[in-house]
């Protein structure tokens, strides 16, 4: 038997309410909103956890640095 980690049983309980309070009417950019809602905490927390070190932090997340960077501006992260 497989066990889910638990951030994919909290995205799918919150999902699933989501669309249960829909009741019926057509969801949209789904895709979108998770992705909005998951990826600017996980920026934060990564980088307080690599001390601001935008290198590290793209090592940590497995992404290039200038991709990070970017993403950091586009959630307003950057001081």
């Amino acid at each position: 038997m497989t066990t889910k980690h638990p951030i994919t049983e909290c995205i799918e309980t919150q999902l699933q309410g989501y669309l249960d309070d829909l009741k019926g009417t057509a969801p949209n950019d789904i895709y979108q909103m998770v992705l909005a809602v998951v990826e600017k905490p996980m920026l934060e927390l990564v980088m307080q956890h690599a001390k601001q070190n935008q290198s590290l932090a793209a090592h940590y997340l497995g992404m290039n640095r200038n991709t990070l960077h970017k993403k950091l501006l586009e959630h307003q992260l950057l001081k």
